[in-house]
């Protein structure tokens, strides 16, 4: 289960903006909606080769 607590210190690493956390599709959304970034056994995977654009 992914901590979002932690969504305070993570930015989107593309676009630099807050990241909004998508429990349903266990995925973090960048603010402009660009951006998507999986999560994987509660960790996020925040690297830009695995952004999804929207």
């Amino acid at each position: 289960m992914f901590n979002t607590d932690m969504l305070a210190f993570l930015i989107c690493p593309v676009s630099h903006l807050a990241l909004h956390y998508d429990a349903e599709r266990q995925c973090l959304i960048s603010a402009d909606g660009q951006n998507e970034y999986p999560i994987v056994n509660g960790i996020p995977v925040l690297m830009p080769k695995n952004a999804m654009e929207e």
